[in-house]
């Protein structure tokens, strides 16, 4: 049996201790080491019997890493991608790939000029319940698709925002959630083409947004609707109806509605609605639930990211799909500033 591959954590915030404990029990993959200047770091190198090191540098000077995971800060995302793919090391970087889009396509151009492979962590994809609803709609079972909807409702405690860059421009819940269901559902349906959208701060009053609403176009000709917001008491969100992290309460609901022209899919409970006769709003309609299991997603990305250093495969995530993202978040920010609908570069 083949060695394996030796995965460095890079970040001991929340994050990044969730990837060191995912890498623990993921075939194929070990913790090589935890990168971390704070008292933190050592705390979490010492619980999982890892070497510790202070820095990305030291790390690197040191070897003995056949892989990166970097869990830090957004704006040292860059820096640090950028070190690891000079050094030859596969990196897989935490959502967002980068503070901008700009320094997103640094990041993929220059593990595209090395040849090294870059993945972003947008996790859900590993989930394999998005696995079996990516095949239900690619085998047609929803026909054409016309329309898609995401609620993204949850309440941030008041004690959240103790810490000031939480009250400031770019910490709210369009690039620090939102960018997930944005990466899901183009993985689901397409590329998003254009955007319009509407934001407020009216609860809390920060410079921050906590409430948006946003138009998507679809390159297929699909609309869809996104609504999220951060000040609101409620079931609908993927972290309250997944059950991918048990730090949430699970609630029975969904908060992702795929309808096409021979069915619609809600998720995550995985239900696929049709007319068993002719398709007709007088007909009988019924739904069937596709039955998934529920490996851990951080796990099963840990595994694959293995896997793609090893050579198995390419990056479900690759860093192009994270500026995708990214890119969709910017024109949604764009639109609500400018009050009118925003081309997404690239998609088409």
């Amino acid at each position: 049996m083949a060695a394996a591959v030796r995965l460095a954590v890079v970040g001991a915030g929340l994050i990044g201790r969730r990837h060191a404990a995912a890498i623990a029990t993921a075939p194929g993959a070990a913790l090589a080491c935890i990168v971390d200047p704070s008292e933190a770091g050592t705390a979490v190198a010492r619980d999982h019997g890892a070497p510790y090191y202070p820095s990305l540098e030291a790390m690197l000077a040191a070897g003995g890493v056949d892989g990166v995971i970097l869990a830090t800060p957004n704006a040292m995302h860059e820096g640090g991608a950028l070190a690891c793919i000079a050094a030859g090391l596969p990196v897989l970087v935490e959502k967002p790939i980068a503070t901008d889009a700009a320094a997103g396509r640094r990041i993929v151009e220059a593990g595209e000029a090395a040849g090294v492979a870059v993945a972003v962590g947008h996790h859900r994809r590993h989930n394999p319940l998005i696995a079996r609803a990516k095949s239900l709609i690619d085998e047609g079972r929803l026909g054409r698709i016309a329309s898609v909807h995401g609620t993204t409702w949850f309440m941030k405690p008041d004690d959240y925002f103790e810490t000031a860059w939480r009250r400031r421009s770019g910490a709210g819940p369009v690039y620090l959630n939102l960018i997930h269901d944005i990466d899901l559902l183009q993985h689901l349906v397409g590329p998003v083409s254009m955007v319009q959208a509407m934001e407020s701060n009216a609860i809390r009053g920060n410079e921050v947004e906590e409430t948006a609403v946003i138009l998507l176009r679809f390159a297929c000709g699909a609309l869809g609707t996104v609504n999220v917001c951060d000040s609101t008491v409620a079931p609908w969100s993927w972290e309250l109806t997944a059950r991918e992290n048990p730090a949430y309460p699970a609630t029975p609901e969904d908060c992702y509605w795929i309808g096409g022209t021979e069915g619609s899919l809600a998720l995550p409970h995985l239900a696929v609605w049709s007319n068993p006769g002719p398709r007709s709003w007088w007909e009988p309609i019924s739904a069937t639930r596709f039955p998934f299991d529920f490996t851990d997603p951080l796990v099963a990305q840990a595994e694959h990211f293995a896997a793609v250093i090893r050579g198995d495969c390419a990056p479900l995530v690759s860093g192009l799909d994270g500026l995708a993202a990214l890119e969709v978040i910017e024109a949604v920010k764009q639109a609500a500033a400018s009050g009118t609908p925003v081309a997404v570069r690239g998609g088409t």
